[in-house]
């Protein structure tokens, strides 16, 4: 693990002290970033550190359970990831060259709905549209954990 790695994973871990969540999901954050190409900075474990507070608070309140169901674990990383560069995006702070998306996605198909990124698409469209759908990516799953509020 490179210092800026461990750095912002040190810091991911100071702010994470009461989550539900093990290591291996911060690691997995981490990883999933850098195999989109994205180069991670000292100051993003703050920022990264906030998102999954974020994230764990939202299914847990949509869930009504203590902790982040196992069977969400994948998707609620693509979320996490999602928005932590669709707020990068946001702010002016992430360029189209940070990320490498070049083999991502093509086409997207969900129920009726699909996405095609095809080459009409700014490359500024298809970076909003992937962040998109990696917010959005456990939305429909999170019904399926959902227990009944007394």
């Amino acid at each position: 693990m490179d210092e800026t790695r461990f750095n912002v994973f040190a810091d991911i871990q100071a702010i994470m002290t009461n989550t539900s969540l093990p290591e291996s999901f911060f690691e997995s954050v981490l990883e999933r970033l850098l195999s989109f190409g994205y180069t991670l900075k000292e100051t993003d474990g703050v920022e990264l550190g906030f998102v999954i507070q974020k994230l764990e608070n939202h299914v847990k309140n949509s869930c009504n359970t203590n902790s982040v169901p196992e069977g969400l674990f994948n998707a609620a990383v693509d979320a996490v990831c999602g928005e932590f560069l669709f707020t990068k995006k946001q702010t002016g702070r992430l360029e189209l060259n940070d990320l490498d998306l070049t083999g991502a996605v093509t086409s997207i198909k969900e129920g009726d709905t699909s996405v095609n990124f095809g080459s009409g698409t700014s490359e500024d469209e298809k970076l909003t549209l992937f962040l998109n759908i990696l917010m959005h990516s456990m939305d429909g799953d999170l019904v399926c954990y959902r227990r009944m509020q007394w």
